[in-house]
């Protein structure tokens, strides 16, 4: 347990780093110190450096990133990649690196609803398949057929026979795919039981992030030792030399996006493509064209 100076401590720096999600899209050199309230000169210098290697860490990796993406295309290759782990555990945030800079032509996310009626009667990995890649694409599950093992047994909202088919059938079910020529990569992001209780914490305290709190959440809290064991028989049944799992140490999300792309990366024997030299067409001008008058009620409002 925390006292009331480190709880409030540590829900201040998970606050911050969802300031600094807001900034990655937009920052180039600018000062962040009016995000950083009243702190002192040191811990304010500290910061800064640390904000300084992480998005330079994290600029280079995501160019290395588009190299990659240029090497799939250019070859065809086929990438399915797995994010698992706890909720809160930093999952879409990787995911959102990983894609910020990509053209979702390429790369695409998918993060599946909960299964239809229909799909429940349906073979359990049959809605999945039709997300798999074509040549040069990339396809990143936030989260995956693995529910089977972790929140459907859990929950229990699947029952002893399936889950045991589950674990019967995922084996032979991701030998075909890689079978078939994509290469699949499994990331477990690994989260500590004080962290996870810090993050809801800060979720429950920003009105912007409430909305990631569904009750399912809420309840996965309460039962944390029955998904950990759950995640435990998990690996231990699903970790095999063809598909084997990864684990993403995930209590400092900063660190575990960078070593997560840094390891993605290393999995591909990619190359910078060469791109031809490209130059911007004279535009064709016709004496006679006039562009219309749009009429002005149809315009947004300048309100800024």
């Amino acid at each position: 347990m925390f006292d009331h100076t480190d709880l409030h401590s540590r829900i201040l720096t998970d606050l911050m780093d969802g300031y600094d999600e807001e900034l990655e899209m937009e920052i180039e050199d600018r000062h962040v110190d009016e995000l950083v309230g009243d702190i002192s000169a040191e811990e304010l210098l500290q910061q800064k450096e640390s904000r300084r290697v992480y998005f330079r860490e994290l600029f280079r990796l995501q160019a290395e990133l588009v190299k990659l993406q240029d090497w799939v295309q250019a070859t065809g290759h086929k990438v399915v990649i797995l994010f698992e782990g706890r909720d809160a555990a930093g999952k879409g945030g990787a995911i959102k690196r990983i894609t910020q800079r990509l053209n979702p032509r390429v790369c695409r996310v998918v993060a599946l609803p909960a299964p239809s009626d229909r799909e429940r009667t349906q073979w359990y990995f049959q809605r999945y398949i039709q997300h798999l890649p074509a040549a040069g694409e990339i396809v990143l599950f936030d989260r995956s057929w693995y529910n089977r093992a972790g929140v459907e047994k859990v929950m229990g909202f699947c029952t002893d026979e399936q889950y045991e088919a589950f674990f019967r059938d995922v084996p032979e079910f991701e030998k075909m795919i890689m079978r078939s020529g994509v290469q699949l990569i499994k990331y477990w992001f690994s989260l500590s039981d004080q962290e996870q209780e810090i993050r809801f914490l800060g979720r429950i305290h920003d009105p912007l992030k409430q909305w990631k709190l569904s009750p399912m959440d809420l309840e996965s809290r309460r039962r944390w030792e029955l998904y950990t064991k759950a995640k435990e028989v998990m690996i231990e049944r699903t970790h095999i030399p063809e598909s084997p799992w990864w684990v993403v140490p995930a209590d400092d999300k900063k660190k575990a996006r960078l070593n997560c792309i840094h390891h993605l990366l290393s999995q591909m024997p990619y190359h910078e493509i060469e791109r031809p030299v490209i130059e911007l067409p004279e535009r064709i001008r016709h004496e006679d064209y006039r562009r219309h008058q749009v009429p002005g009620e149809i315009y947004v409002p300048q309100v800024y």
